[in-house]
């Protein structure tokens, strides 16, 4: 299963195509050919999927939402946090219909 946590941007690229998130101390690099230009900005909450910046969300809410994946992941034992980062992580390795 795929879940969107939101995620900081922390960089935008030059040309605008590419940014750097932080996703609960996670950084890693998002596509954002998906949104218009100028539409993302440093420091703005966003959801991604497959790699690619999907929309922007208010940050109460994001904020929110990472408060409530904090306390899964106390509940979770190990094997079950270590599944979910591999789950994770080869969701973005999947193309849009999910193979």
């Amino acid at each position: 299963m795929c879940l969107s946590i939101p995620s900081k941007v922390v960089e935008i690229s030059e040309d605008k195509t590419l940014c750097k998130v932080d996703t609960m101390g996670v950084q890693r690099e998002a596509n954002l050919m998906m949104m218009g230009d100028d539409e993302v900005q440093v420091g703005d909450y966003v959801l991604l999927h497959i790699g690619f910046v999907m929309n922007k969300i208010d940050e109460a809410e994001a904020l929110k939402s990472i408060e409530t994946y904090k306390e899964i992941l106390e509940v979770m034992d190990e094997e079950e946090r270590r599944q979910a980062i591999l789950d994770d992580e080869n969701c973005e390795n999947r193309g849009l219909d999910g193979a």
